[in-house]
């Protein structure tokens, strides 16, 4: 039987399935992993160089597999064996590990789960074609998997008392799922092989100027996410809120995500991408300062997460924009793969580790810090993005 296909032409409800599934899995992992690392007898260091092997992976892996499935004739058969692989190293998870098996198992999932999405990013805009603006309408399925799962799990590990040494049993058949999903997805067209002169091409749109900063600014504002990543569960345990209220607080700015996906494209009909981007890492600035200074203050807390629709929503669904904009055609999925590595990558290794050192000071001193490097992307975003985007369809230069 033929898929069925939404009437724009792309397969809504496949697509949307592994976003919901993928991004379900991360509903369970950013929340509540350094938890469940803490109630097996790691420190905040040890955690801290856990947590940072997911952002670790990630400078290599999304690079790597999408080179070979690029170079494989059936391409699909990669993000097949990714899920696969990632599905039976957190497995593992089940086995009483010391800290150095923890790691072994750590750097085995995170590799492979951070390996397939990449591709999948490809797959999904390969459907899309010329209507990249309609991406949002898709990727929201993957934060409303995330919100279930953030507030589900929170309430069956506190309400239900099922305690926080459950969670890898409750996250295995999410993940289970996403193999499943990820099976019943092909490429609208299989992708050709690019030709040499490509990477020519690519490498001149990476020495742009625009382009630079934009990646500059990704890979600031992934460091000024790292307290919050690693730290922010234990943030919230330190200031008395329990895991139902810590699931609550991140399913708000969560929903908030869900309504800019929702609305990303009338947003984009009406204002530049670059001008988006420069106003979401302005409202993370303010995120992280209100964070520090008012961690007791409940309805505030709220507020600040509220934030998330600007500073993920927004910045992510602009990031898109302007990544279809600087890198058209074949050159997009070269261009996805720098976006993941030096932002989520690099930048989220330096954020997980840095957080490990200001803690020693204070959460308050962490997220203080955060602000600032916030604010200084924006800067970068104003000066080189925002003053030169005289004409929105430009590629840059």
């Amino acid at each position: 039987m033929k898929a069925a296909k939404d009437p724009s032409g792309y397969p809504a409800a496949k697509l949307s399935s592994f976003y919901f599934f993928y991004y379900a899995v991360l509903g369970a992992f950013t929340p509540y992993w350094s938890l469940y690392l803490e109630s097996r007898g790691l420190g905040v260091t040890a955690i801290s160089v856990l947590m940072s092997l997911w952002y670790a992976t990630r400078i290599v892996s999304p690079t790597l597999w999408t080179t070979l499935a690029a170079r494989s004739p059936r391409p699909i058969r990669w993000l097949h064996l990714g899920c696969a692989l990632a599905v039976g190293s957190f497995a593992l998870f089940l086995l009483p590990w010391r800290y150095v098996g923890l790691f072994a198992v750590m750097t085995a999932f995170c590799f492979t789960y951070n390996a397939v999405m990449p591709q999948f990013e490809s797959i999904t805009m390969s459907h899309l074609a010329t209507r990249s603006d309609r991406y949002g309408l898709i990727r929201v399925w993957g934060s409303i998997g995330f919100i279930v799962v953030v507030a589900s799990f929170g309430w069956l590990i506190d309400a239900r008392r099922l305690g926080i040494g459950a969670l890898p049993w409750l996250m295995l058949p999410v993940l289970a799922a996403v193999l499943g999903s990820a099976l019943l997805n092909r490429y609208a067209h299989e992708p050709e092989a690019p030709p040499a002169a490509a990477g020519d091409g690519f490498r001149a749109r990476l020495r742009q100027p625009r382009v630079i900063a934009f990646f500059v600014a990704a890979f600031l504002t992934q460091i000024s996410f790292g307290p919050f990543y690693t730290f922010f569960s234990i943030y919230l345990s330190e200031h008395g809120y329990t895991t139902a209220t810590q699931g609550v607080l991140w399913t708000v700015g969560v929903l908030a995500e869900i309504v800019v996906f929702f609305l990303s494209s009338r947003i984009f009909r009406r204002w530049d991408a670059s001008r988006v981007l420069m106003l979401a890492l302005l409202s993370a600035s303010v995120r992280w300062l209100v964070t520090a200074m008012f961690p007791d203050n409940m309805p505030v807390m709220v507020l600040a997460q509220l934030t998330h629709a600007l500073n993920f929503g927004a910045f992510f669904a602009a990031a898109m924009q302007l990544l279809v904009r600087f890198f058209p055609g074949r050159l997009n999925g070269h261009g996805q793969g720098v976006f993941y590595g030096l932002s989520s990558g690099v930048g989220g290794v330096c954020g997980a580790l840095l957080a490990g050192q200001l803690w020693r000071f204070g959460g308050e001193t962490a997220f203080m810090a955060s602000s600032g490097i916030a604010l200084l992307a924006a800067a970068i975003v104003w000066r080189w993005l925002v003053r030169t985007d005289t004409h929105p369809g430009s590629s840059g230069g």
